[in-house]
C-alpha cells in the first residue's frame, strides 16, 4: 500500500498558513509577493536577455509545435484567485515573452526570504514558482514533457548554477530580513535541524562554518547549500551492525511500498512505483522486481547530501537525464473534469518524479548477505537538477559515509529493497520532523 505524505497536502483557502520546510511557501501571498517583486524589478531595469535563454526564445519560436505549447499553457490558466495577481483577473506572468524577461532577472539572484502580509517566507525554487501554474495545464504537461524543451532547460540550469557557485550569490546570506541568517531564517533551519532529537543547537555548533567569518566562512549560496553537518550532531546508527540500515538523507517520508512491479503506470494518481523506469532500464533493474520501496523528502530547509544506507561495495553509479519540471496531469488541468491546479505541486508528485526526473543511480552490494543488492536513487526535482556522486564504481564504502549531493534546489529519494530481503520499522509517513539522516 502506498501511504499517504502526511505533512504536504493542498490548502484551497486563498490564505494559507506557511509551513517550515516547502519549498514553496504555503501561504500562496508569499508566492505572489515574491513574483509580484521580480516581475516589478524585471519592469524597472530591463536587460537583455542572457544568451541561453535568446537561444531557448529562438528554439520556441522556430518551432510551431513548442510554441503553441508554451503561448497556449499561459491561455489555459484560471483568470480568477488564486491564479490572478488581484480580482480583476490580471496574471502575474502573461505569455512566455513575461516569462523570458522575468527568468532574465531570476539569474541575477538566489533563493531568499520574502516578506509580505505580516508574515515572512521563502521560495526555494525560483524557477518553479515562476512556472508553477503553466505547469499544471495541459499544454504545460506536455511542454515540460518534451525532450528538447529539457534539453534547454538543462542549458539553462546550468548556466544558472554558475551564478550560485559565485561569490556574488552569497548576498542573500546576510543577516537582513530576507537573508538566510536573518531572523526568520535562522529560525527555520535551526527549528528543522533541532527537531529530530528535540534539541537546541546553534547554528555554529551543528554545521561546520566559520563564525567569525561573514556569512558564517560560505563564499556561494551553493557551499551554504551544501553544507555539511558536524558528525557529533548526526551519529551512525550502530556502525557495526551490518542488520541495521542508515537513513541516507535528511527527510520526511513520503510512502513505502511493498511488492512494487517492474513495469507499472506511473503517472496515474496513485502513483504506483515503477521499477525499470526508476532504474533507467539498468540491466540490474530485473533483480528488483516486486520490490520494496522506501521514498522520502528533503526540504528547502533540509540537509542535502547523500551518505550510504548499508556498508558494501558501489556495483554501478550514474546520472539518468530526464525532466525538470512536469508534473502528472492530476495535479492540474489536464485531468477531464478538473477546475483547480493543485498547490502542493512538487511534493504530491514524488511517485511519479521517480521515473521521470534527473536522478542518481547508486546500485549497492551490501556486505549483509541478508540485504545483499540494493539500489539508492536521487532525485532532482525541478530546478534541484544538478545530482553530484562523489563516489565510484569498484569502491567500498561504510555505513553512513558521503555517496553524494544534490545542488541548487528541491529533491527526493527512494531506497530498493529486493523482494527477498526482509526489512522491519520503516519510519512512520506521519512524523511531523525529518528522520535524522544516518539514523537508524
Amino acid at each position: 500500500m502506498v501511504a499517504q505524505h502526511g505533512d504536504e497536502h493542498h490548502i484551497p483557502e486563498e490564505h494559507k498558513v506557511h509551513r517550515t520546510g516547502s519549498w514553496l511557501p504555503a501561504d500562496n501571498r508569499i508566492h505572489r509577493a515574491w513574483l509580484g517583486r521580480q516581475i516589478d524589478h524585471t519592469a524597472n531595469d530591463p536587460k537583455e536577455l542572457v544568451p541561453v535563454l535568446k537561444e531557448f526564445q529562438q528554439f520556441i519560436e522556430g518551432n510551431p509545435r513548442v510554441r503553441m505549447l508554451f503561448t497556449a499553457m499561459f491561455d489555459e490558466v484560471p483568470q480568477r484567485r488564486p491564479y490572478s495577481k488581484d480580482p480583476t483577473g490580471v496574471s502575474q506572468i502573461r505569455d512566455y515573452h513575461h516569462m523570458l524577461k522575468v527568468l532574465n532577472h531570476t539569474f541575477t539572484t538566489a533563493p531568499h526570504w520574502t516578506d509580505a502580509a505580516a508574515n515572512v517566507g521563502m521560495v526555494g525554487v525560483p524557477m518553479c514558482a515562476i512556472f508553477d501554474y503553466p505547469m499544471g495545464t495541459a499544454s504545460g504537461h506536455a511542454a515540460f514533457l518534451d525532450p528538447e524543451v529539457n534539453a534547454h532547460l538543462k542549458k539553462i540550469l546550468n548556466e544558472w548554477g554558475k551564478y550560485l557557485q559565485s561569490p556574488k550569490s552569497a548576498e542573500v546570506l546576510g543577516d537582513h530580513t530576507q537573508g538566510w541568517f536573518g531572523p526568520t531564517g535562522m529560525k527555520d533551519i535551526m527549528e528543522v535541524a533541532n527537531a529530530p532529537y528535540k534539541t537546541n543547537h546553534q547554528f555554529a555548533d551543528f554545521f561546520e562554518c566559520d563564525p567569525t567569518k561573514e556569512h558564517f566562512g560560505y563564499d556561494s549560496w551553493d557551499r551554504y547549500f551544501t553544507r555539511h553537518f558536524k558528525d557529533a550532531v548526526r551519529p551512525i546508527a550502530e556502525p557495526e551492525n551490518d542488520n541495521i540500515i542508515a537513513n541516507a538523507c535528511e527527510s520526511k517520508t513520503f510512502a513505502v511500498k511493498y511488492n512494487a512491479e517492474l513495469r507499472a503506470k506511473f503517472w496515474i494518481k496513485g502513483q504506483p512505483y515503477s521499477i525499470k523506469d526508476m532504474l533507467a532500464n539498468d540491466p540490474l533493474a530485473d533483480q528488483f522486481a516486486h520490490a520494496t520501496v522506501y521514498q522520502a523528502f528533503l526540504s528547502a530547509l533540509s540537509y542535502h547530501r547523500w551518505h550510504a544506507p548499508v556498508s558494501g561495495t558501489i556495483k554501478k553509479a550514474f546520472v539518468q537525464d530526464g525532466t525538470y519540471f512536469s508534473e502528472p496531469l492530476f495535479e492540474g488541468l489536464g485531468q477531464v473534469g478538473a477546475t483547480d491546479i493543485d498547490a502542493a505541486g512538487i511534493s504530491v508528485g514524488q511517485g511519479y518524479l521517480s521515473a521521470l526526473a534527473t536522478r542518481a543511480v547508486i546500485f549497492i552490494e551490501a556486505d549483509n548477505p541478508a540485504i545483499g543488492l540494493m539500489a539508492f536513487i536521487g532525485i532532482g526535482m525541478d530546478e534541484v537538477s544538478t545530482c553530484e556522486i562523489t563516489v565510484k564504481e569498484g569502491e567500498h564504502v561504510k555505513k553512513g559515509q558521503e555517496t553524494g549531493m544534490f545542488h541548487f534546489g528541491g529533491s527526493s529519494h527512494c531506497l530498493l529493497f529486493r523482494k527477498e530481503v526482509r526489512i522491519e520499522d520503516f519510519p512512520k509517513t506521519e512524523q511531523d520532523h525529518n528522520v535524522p539522516v544516518r539514523a537508524r
